[in-house]
C-alpha cells in the first residue's frame, strides 16, 4: 500500500485543484448577464432563428457502431501478429470475438440504421423503379419494360 501512496496523493491533489478552480471561478467571476452574453456565439454570426432539428438517433447509432468496429480492429492487429503461435484455440477465440461484434452491426444494417441522409432522400424522390438488368434501363412509369423495348 505504501508504494501507491504517492499516486493517491497526486490524484487527491488533482481533484482538489479542479474543485477549487471551479469554486473560485464561480465566486470571483462578475455576474452581469445580458441578452448578448446569453446568446450562442458561432463564427461571429448572431442566430436569427432556432436550429431546424436535432441530430437523428440513427446518427448516434452509426457513430457508436464505428467506435465498436474501431475497437475491434485494434484487437485484430495483435491477433494477426501472433496468429501462428496461438493455434486453433486463438482462431476460435478470435472468431467468437468477431462474431460478438459483427452481430450488432448486422442488426444495425437490418433495421436500416445506415440508410439515412441525402442518398436515401434521393432514392425516395425517384418517380419509378430502377431495374437492375444486364444493361442500364430506367422505367419511369413502372411498367417493367426497358427503354429499348418500349421504343
Amino acid at each position: 500500500m505504501a508504494q501507491y501512496l504517492p499516486i493517491l496523493v497526486m490524484a487527491g491533489l488533482v481533484v482538489a485543484f479542479v474543485m477549487v478552480s471551479f469554486i473560485a471561478s464561480q465566486l470571483l467571476a462578475p455576474q452581469r448577464p445580458n441578452s448578448a452574453k446569453q446568446t450562442p456565439y458561432e463564427c461571429g454570426i448572431v442566430p436569427e432563428q432556432e436550429p431546424a432539428e436535432r441530430f437523428p438517433v440513427k446518427f448516434y447509432l452509426v457513430a457508436m457502431s464505428f467506435i465498436v468496429l474501431d475497437v475491434e480492429i485494434v484487437f485484430l492487429y495483435p491477433f494477426a501478429v501472433v496468429y501462428r503461435g496461438l493455434g486453433p484455440f486463438g482462431l476460435f477465440a478470435m472468431a467468437a470475438f468477431v462474431l460478438v461484434l459483427l452481430v450488432p452491426f448486422a442488426y444495425l444494417l437490418s433495421v436500416g440504421a445506415l440508410e439515412w441522409g441525402p442518398v436515401k432522400e434521393m432514392i425516395q424522390r425517384l418517380p419509378g423503379p430502377l431495374l437492375r438488368t444486364g444493361r442500364a434501363a430506367y422505367v419511369p412509369d413502372g411498367s417493367g419494360e426497358s427503354v429499348e423495348e418500349a421504343a
